[in-house]
């Protein structure tokens, strides 16, 4: 067989896959006769009411002296990490704004942390395509630098995201530009699985820009991705996905898992956040920003409350907005509030009880919000 002829049949196949695609969506598109809000509505259900005094910012940490780029929470509550263009990351006592430890990063083009669930190791990546351990109970070395414990070097891009594997400290999962994610084991080094290699109509064919692990079962994580997909993998079958989700119009930049482990979120350049059911594929909700106007700006980064009836979405514009995700309803902007960040909220996240929200901004600092009045915890 000839180039000409195969190049023919790829593209009658390309056409192929294509037209049943589209005519896929237009069948699911058919079968969803309504969204999570419409339901709500329909049995009565009505917004939460959120005044400025039920959120309020309790502290404001400052050390960092460039952009926050990524925090991540301990699982006891009361410790956070962050990472900064300045080249450090910060350990924080989130009770008292005290820092426990600043350590000075191999390369400052640093893009993400996160905490061990332990809370004994940080870990970081970023534009030198690898991921350093830090433990922290290891000592400084003659400069007062704590030393990385571990590189896992095997991405050929950058490193956009980072999450330990639940209840261990010995894996993580990481996304990248290389358009893979990757499971290591921490105490080799060694990639465990690259997932998004063998097939490419289960792979991501763009840069990864976010992953999430269901806490709930922590052999599922999803993945975002410039290509405009979420994808759900499955650490035993790296080979391609379980599912992809479509729905965005522009790079998918943060996932994350709906706390029953059911269902995620996503935050898109086309400044939409979305609520996708793992089960049946079927996008659920769509949370559109009020803007009138065609400038809408994009979503980077989201959490959602320990119940998942509230929202979090941080977006490029400065704004905050605290959705009510039952009925799609914007109940607060804490972007507008007068103690809010005086640039753009770039991560966010929820203590582990749910009871204090942090976010970390383009201004170097950080904030720590606490539900307040008769809200402890939604």
């Amino acid at each position: 067989m000839s180039v000409a002829e195969l190049k023919e049949r790829h593209v009658a196949a390309s056409d192929t896959v294509n037209s049943l695609r589209e005519r896929l969506k237009q069948k699911r598109a058919s079968l969803l006769d309504t969204d999570v809000a419409g339901y709500a509505r329909s049995q009565g259900k009505t917004p939460l009411t959120f005044g400025p005094t039920d959120l309020v910012c309790c502290r404001t940490l400052q050390g960092h002296t460039g952009k926050v780029y990524s925090l991540d929470w301990t699982s006891e509550k009361n410790r956070i990490v962050s990472a900064s263009q300045d080249g450090r990351l910060i350990v924080w006592n989130a009770l008292t704004s005290q820092k426990t430890h600043a350590i000075k990063l191999p390369c400052a083009w640093v893009m993400t942390c996160a905490f061990s669930p332990t809370g004994q190791s940080v870990a970081c990546g970023g534009l030198d395509s690898a991921c350093s351990i830090f433990n922290l109970n290891s000592l400084c070395d003659k400069d007062g630098n704590l030393p990385v414990s571990r590189t896992l070097n095997g991405h050929k891009g950058y490193v956009s995201s980072c999450q330990y594997v639940p209840d261990e400290d010995a894996h993580l999962i990481t996304g990248s530009g290389d358009h893979t994610c990757v499971l290591w084991d921490i105490t080799t080094g060694l990639r465990t699985s690259v997932f998004g290699g063998e097939f490419q109509s289960g792979r991501h064919t763009a840069d990864v820009l976010s992953v999430s692990i269901n806490q709930s079962n922590s052999r599922l994580f999803v993945s975002g991705s410039c290509d405009t997909t979420a994808r759900l993998w499955d650490t035993r079958v790296a080979s391609r996905a379980v599912r992809t989700f479509h729905g965005h119009e522009g790079d998918v930049n943060v996932v994350k898992f709906f706390p029953d482990g059911n269902r995620f979120g996503t935050g898109s350049d086309d400044g939409t956040c979305r609520l996708f059911d793992i089960r049946t594929g079927h996008q659920l909700q769509v949370y559109h920003q009020p803007h009138s106007d065609n400038d809408v700006p994009p979503v980077k980064t989201i959490a959602f409350s320990i119940s998942g009836r509230l929202l979090f979405a941080g977006y490029t514009n400065g704004d905050c907005y605290v959705w009510d995700t039952l009925l799609a309803k914007v109940v607060l902007n804490l972007g507008s509030l007068q103690t809010s960040h005086e640039a753009q909220i770039s991560c966010l996240g929820l203590s582990a009880d749910g009871s204090a929200l942090c976010t970390g901004s383009w201004d170097t600092n950080l904030k720590i919000w606490a539900f307040g009045g008769h809200r402890k915890i939604i």
